[in-house]
């Protein structure tokens, strides 16, 4: 599968090739975001057939950071014609919550519901999301500039990763909750490409950009747990194969995840294959739970998204079940049907008016892909909630009460100044 930028997809500014300026699924693979010439668009993930555009915002142009909280309203934006200021918005009440400007180009930003990171080339800032209140700066780190850094979703253990060396893969852990480091980790000889924690932050994935090596580490303790070179397939010892450890992330994702999904990854050889339909060209892919069964979703820097069906059983070659098209018209969505011979293209949905979208509730009973969790309503009555959906609040945010139009920074607009601490 032809990927890039690890888990942040295609993006920036200038990215060759690109219809759009970037594109993120958000925490639990519930929502896709992407960032385009004209604005932003956010899209919900709870059906195969249908791709279902829930706000379109065409108040920013050049669009190419957009990351959204959970299925809260808020959402996070920053454009290339301001690349040092971030804004964030409450996009059901079409409200602007707060912007942020900081001393150079914005290159990424990470969020869960205790933490909000801005990662620049050489510094990083971590604010807390409840108020952006500016916590910590981290000065003098290593060049970064693709902007790579992993902040776990699970906000109980709040852990960062960046690159601790801008020529050797050297990882640093950081304990966003706490403001301290964790531990340095020497993953790769050659520069890191992407990282990525697990759901209970227990473990975190890295590749260098030489691209032959994942490797994964205990968190916090940075212990080497299971090391797989590309097109490998898993060796005799169980507990050491990359689809063990998969399988044990399934397992201990199993609160939201179907019972067969965890043994599913629990055989030793390669379980499930997909071959993508283009190739060369830059995209972003998940795993997601929709309508009860396990997908893989892969955005496509042309502007597609294709569903792919993974079998829980069986496993082998991943069927695709549906092909959205992300821009255009009917019209042309039905000609490049005729076109590839397709019979699962969709067309893609008109966007909603500013309108139609403020009237939508703050609360209620949409139901999003995961067991337990409704999109803005929190847990159902009966139902297991995802460990790291626990909180001393509310499990859903609660947009009217934490995440209101603030009126406390430094020039009573709305806006501030980012400041090392």
């Amino acid at each position: 599968m032809e990927t890039a930028d690890g888990a942040d997809g295609p993006g920036g500014p200038d990215a060759p090739g690109m219809q759009f300026g970037c594109a993120s699924f958000n925490q639990d693979s519930t929502s896709l975001a992407l960032g385009t010439k004209t604005g932003y668009k956010l899209f919900s993930l709870t059906m195969v057939e249908m791709l279902d555009c829930i706000h379109e915002s065409v108040e920013t142009a050049d669009v190419y950071i957009v990351e959204r909280l959970f299925s809260s309203s808020l959402v996070v934006v920053v454009s290339s014609a301001m690349p040092q200021r971030m804004n964030i918005y409450h996009f059901k009440k079409g409200t602007e919550i707060c912007n942020y400007s900081y001393p150079n180009s914005i290159l990424a930003v990470k969020l869960n519901r205790h933490r909000l990171v801005v990662c620049l080339d050489e510094s990083i800032y971590i604010h807390n999301i409840k108020d952006m209140k500016l916590l910590k700066t981290l000065l003098n780190t290593p060049s970064n500039p693709s902007g790579l850094c992993a902040l776990s979703i699970n906000h109980s253990n709040s852990y960062l990763a960046y690159p601790g060396s801008a020529t050797i893969g050297e990882i640093v852990v950081y304990d966003a909750n706490n403001l301290n480091t964790v531990t340095m980790i020497p993953a790769h000889d050659s520069p890191l490409a992407a990282l990525t924690f697990n759901t209970s932050a227990t473990k975190l994935a890295s590749a260098s950009e030489r691209g032959t090596v994942i490797r994964v580490f205990s968190i916090p303790e940075g212990l080497r747990l299971f090391e797989f070179r590309r097109g490998m397939k898993s060796g005799v010892d169980e507990a050491g194969t990359w689809t063990a450890y998969v399988g044990k992330m399934f397992s201990a994702a199993s609160s939201y995840l179907p019972a067969q999904v965890s043994g599913m990854m629990s055989q030793d050889r390669a379980f499930a294959t997909v071959h993508l339909v283009t190739s060369g060209q830059r995209n972003i892919c998940t795993l997601a739970m929709i309508q009860k069964l396990p997908r893989l979703l892969v955005a496509t820097a042309d502007g597609q998204l294709f569903v792919y069906n993974v079998d829980p059983l069986d496993g082998g070659e991943c069927t695709l079940a549906h092909k959205h098209r992300l821009f255009g018209t009917d019209d042309d969505q039905d000609e490049v049907a005729k076109t590839e011979g397709s019979e699962v293209a969709g067309p893609a949905q008109t966007c909603p008016s500013y309108a139609a979208t403020a009237a939508l509730p703050a609360s209620g009973p949409i139901t999003a892909t995961l067991t337990g969790y409704s999109e803005d309503g929190g847990a159902k009555r009966g139902e297991v909630i995802p460990e790291h959906e626990f909180a001393a609040g509310p499990v859903c945010l609660d947009d009217e009460n934490e995440f209101p139009p603030i009126n406390w920074c430094r020039d009573g607009t709305g806006g501030g100044q980012a400041r090392p601490s």
